[in-house]
């Protein structure tokens, strides 16, 4: 009974929040186990020297950080661990699609010409067998 009042009588807490975009990025090596600990160093758009921030993976090679609204353009994002790792480029901002297959136009352009280059080769292939 003592026990009850002594819970009534305990200070209350202020508890803010505020709703915050986030990156989480997920590092494995080649063989598909996760770069549990890895050295996480990420650079603003407009700063390649100096990391914006820095921390490490956890143990499933995730790596969670908010970056600066203000700051829009490509983050880079490097993860190292035992002389092993990795790079990418994160577009933010205004333009920048999540989820988006990463190819670069050249990269469109170059498979739709191998598509009309293929098109092309068959059209010509099965003409000269009619002939």
């Amino acid at each position: 009974m003592l026990g009850v009042q002594a819970a009534a009588f305990a200070h209350g807490v202020d508890i803010a929040y505020r709703v915050r975009s986030a990156v989480e990025i997920t590092a494995v090596f080649d063989t598909g186990e996760p770069v549990a600990g890895g050295e996480v160093a990420v650079y603003a758009p407009g700063n390649p020297s100096a990391p914006w921030a820095t921390g490490k993976c956890d143990g499933n090679g995730r790596f969670t950080f908010t970056p600066d609204p203000s700051r829009k353009g490509t983050w880079h994002v490097q993860v190292y661990q035992a002389g092993h790792g990795g790079v990418i480029d994160i577009p933010l901002g205004e333009g920048a699609a999540a989820g988006s297959s990463g190819s670069t136009p050249l990269q469109i352009i170059l498979m739709a010409a191998c598509v009309i280059w293929g098109l092309a080769g068959t059209a010509l292939f099965f003409s000269r067998r009619k002939g």
